[in-house]
């Protein structure tokens, strides 16, 4: 074999975070403290792995089809619910909903704030994760927004040219009308940040109102008509490849779901469709701009 010969395998690092067990830079700091090992031996940094290896992660075998297949679920959050795994003060939380994995974790692509609905993604891949939402990968999200107050052409100009927040300056990308009566419209903005309640705060500087609040699209991915809020639904191999290119990822090229996977996600969302609801009100359709 030449000298400059590629090596074999992927980063141990690199499968771990794709496994969902946290980011390429947490996976390193368990390697270096001796969590991990491969096929009975205490991993090193900067080993590579593959399918036929035994890799074990505080005592815990990641390896099998959920280790290796990096799954995608889009959530329509209700309001009401908080993004973190568990609260003190018993609210209920959006991993309340998610089917379980065998191995890894869910990780919440961004979070949204206990009164915001709307699109919400969950992979187990830490790196696909982390990617969708570095401010480097410029992705776009977008809200819609019903406001209490007068909003003038003046405001949305200040709002899309950038006001000053505590954490520094923001705007919108975008601004768009849909719809409502006097004091009490709705609007689709977009922003390219993630920001804690960063679109509630760009209003609020105006001196206006948010009284609703729903995040409709991340990136290219809407939430589509039939989930019903409350609800989930898992994304295909070939939406998850157009989601790593968004990401600015290479495509993962994984295998189509076999009958049986699709069978399973099937009954999982008939037994959600059969369960309580919240109720999301009305809100009116997105005009194409």
């Amino acid at each position: 074999m030449s000298d400059d010969a590629a090596p074999m395998g992927e980063k141990l690092q690199k499968v771990l975070a794709r496994a969902g067990l946290g980011s390429r830079r947490e996976m390193e700091r368990a390697i270096e403290a001796g969590r991990v090992t491969v096929n009975g031996e205490v991993a090193g940094l900067g080993e590579r792995v593959s399918e036929d290896d035994q890799i074990e992660f505080d005592g815990k075998r990641i390896t099998g089809s959920d280790g290796h297949r990096v799954r995608v679920i889009l959530y329509n959050k209700p309001t009401g619910e908080i993004c973190s795994r568990h609260d003190p003060e018993g609210r209920p939380t959006v991993y309340d909903r998610l089917p379980r994995l065998k191995t890894g974790r869910w990780i919440s692509v961004g979070r949204l704030d206990f009164n915001t609905s709307g699109l919400l993604l969950f992979t187990n891949s830490g790196e696909l994760a982390n990617k969708l939402m570095h401010p480097s990968s410029v992705i776009d999200r977008e809200y819609l927004v019903r406001i209490q107050g007068q909003v003038d052409d003046d405001m949305k100009k200040r709002l899309i040219k950038g006001v000053a927040l505590d954490d520094g300056e923001a705007r919108f990308t975008d601004i768009v009308e849909s719809g409502g009566e006097g004091t009490n419209r709705w609007f689709y903005c977009v922003v390219m940040e993630g920001r804690n309640r960063e679109v509630r705060r760009l209003w609020e500087s105006q001196g206006v109102r948010v009284s609703r609040l729903k995040r409709v699209r991340y990136g290219s991915v809407f939430i589509p008509s039939h989930v019903r809020v409350g609800q989930w639904i898992e994304m295909e191999p070939r939406e998850i490849d157009d989601l790593c290119i968004t990401a600015g990822l290479p495509k993962l090229g994984q295998r189509a779901l076999t009958q049986a996977e699709k069978e399973v996600l099937q009954r999982q969302r008939r037994k959600l469709r059969k369960s309580p609801v919240p109720a999301g009100g009305r809100v009116p359709k997105r005009n194409s701009h």
